[in-house]
Parts: C-alpha cells; sequence; structure tokens
C-alpha cells in the first residue's frame, strides 16, 4: 500500500553537491521519522541522517556539517542535501519511512529501492 521512491543520484566529483528526494506514496496515514541510509559495497548499511515528524535531526559524524535533511509533510517527501562530497560518500542511498497506512493502528518501517552515489576523486 505505500511505496518509497529516491531520485537524484547520479556521479559527482569531489567537492561537489547533490539533493536525493524520496517521495512517499499509497494509502499514507501519518509519516513519523524519516531517515536516510547509505550502504557501501562489503560494508553494512549505516544510517547517514534522520528527522523527526517534528524536524528534530540527527548526522552521522561522518556527514556533519556538510549534508542537511528536510522534510515537506505535505508533500509526504524527505530530502538529503549533500554538499562537499567526498569519495568516501560513495553508495547506494536508502530512504526509510516510519509510516502508518489508512485503517491501521501502528506504524511499520517502509523501504526505498535505492539510488546510487557515486563521487570521483
Amino acid at each position: 500500500q505505500v511505496q518509497l521512491v529516491e531520485s537524484g543520484g547520479g556521479l559527482v566529483q569531489a567537492g561537489g553537491s547533490l539533493r536525493l528526494s524520496c517521495a512517499a506514496s499509497g494509502s499514507i496515514g501519518s509519516i513519523n521519522t524519516m531517515g536516510w541510509y547509505r550502504q557501501a559495497p562489503g560494508k553494512q548499511r549505516e544510517l547517514v541522517a534522520a528527522i523527526t515528524s517534528g524536524g528534530s535531526t540527527n548526522y552521522a559524524d561522518s556527514v556533519k556539517g556538510r549534508f542537511t535533511i528536510s522534510r515537506d509533510n505535505a508533500k509526504d517527501t524527505v530530502y538529503l542535501q549533500m554538499n562537499s562530497l567526498k569519495p568516501e560518500d560513495t553508495a547506494v542511498y536508502y530512504c526509510k519511512g516510519g509510516i502508518r497506512v489508512v485503517l491501521a493502528t501502528r506504524e511499520r518501517d517502509y523501504w526505498g529501492q535505492g539510488t546510487q552515489v557515486t563521487v570521483s576523486s
């Protein structure tokens, strides 16, 4: 009933910027915390940034000061602005949302399909 679709990934030179978007659609009742995760080949998936329904944010130490997470509740969309990109930021980036669907009493996590971000040196 719910889908999350990421967009905005691609190839960028070190020092450049990208903005990722994640739009939720379907029979959505409410969305709680949303977050961005990333996974590089051979490594575990890690939290990059998260934002609550009230706008409180937290970031991985490796991206603090460079990445900004935001959301537009009216559009059911979360964004990740990535500046001063480094080669070590290269990974597949995934969007996650804690979502309660219409007629459900509790929320569950939904994941997007992922979008590739590649940063060249």
